[in-house]
């Protein structure tokens, strides 16, 4: 790790008009939650398990869904504390240097870190809520965990008789409108971008330091493995996201 690519990020965090940061899984995985695409993801393990995450087998198949929640009702993501990374990007906006942060997480830690929510843009869903694919009714997920904890293997939507899901977006699922039109508007107005522990390779949240580049933002990449958009960042840093952004956000 290199004291100066520390210095220099923070300098350009404390000289920067707007700073947008994008995180993927990489600054959860020190709280315990796995990634999907590094050496040890959910998916490059067992790519199988990336085949069935689309909606349209998540509808067609009950067992399927069976598994889900049975999985989620157990899933060590609902016990998952925030860790020094997620902080850190708390602390940053402390320090007014945060305008917008997207992150493709569905595991609910930056709000957990204390981040305001009207910073965070969740932009493929949350693991906190559930969400009816018929009449779009939606709640707090712990209300339909405990259902499915008590005997009630493949849950239905008490209002419609839809079926339920996690908020999240599924493979197949379109992003919500909103929140991909203000990541975009906000990576066109910033003048530096973070992309933390994302591989920058899922269209088209990957598309954003696109943008941002294509504004005349610098971009700085924090990623153990590399990016294709490596090439392109001002810095790199491979180091642990939980030791080398709390000493970046200390400098600012």
């Amino acid at each position: 790790m290199s004291e100066t690519d520390i210095d220099a990020v923070a300098s350009w965090l404390r000289e920067a008009r707007s700073v947008v940061i994008l995180t993927g899984a990489g600054i959860s995985t020190e709280s315990g939650i796995p990634d999907f695409r590094g050496p040890d993801g959910v998916w490059t393990k067992n790519p199988a398990a990336e085949r069935t995450a689309t909606i349209q087998h998540y509808v067609a198949d009950r067992d399927h869904r069976v598994r889900s929640w049975a999985n989620r009702a157990g899933s060590p993501m609902h016990n998952a504390e925030p860790n020094a990374g997620h902080y850190a990007l708390t602390a940053l906006e402390g320090k007014g240097r945060l305008d917008t942060l997207v992150t493709q997480n569905i595991d609910g830690l930056h709000h957990a870190a204390g981040t305001s929510p009207e910073r965070i843009v969740e932009i493929h869903g949350t693991v906190r809520d559930y969400a009816c694919l018929g009449c779009a009714d939606r709640g707090p997920i712990e209300v339909v965990l405990e259902r499915v904890r008590n005997g009630d293997e493949d849950p239905h939507c008490e209002q419609c008789g839809g079926l339920l899901k996690s908020a999240t977006i599924s493979f197949g699922q379109a992003l919500i409108a909103e929140d991909l039109e203000r990541s975009q508007l906000a990576a066109a107005n910033c003048d530096l971008f973070l992309a933390i522990g994302t591989s920058l390779t899922v269209y088209p949240v990957a598309a954003l330091p696109e943008i941002a580049l294509q504004c005349g933002a610098r971009l700085v990449v924090l990623n153990a493995q590399e990016t294709p958009y490596d090439p392109a960042a001002a810095t790199i840093l491979r180091d642990g996201i939980g030791t080398v952004l709390p000493q970046i956000v200390e400098r600012v």
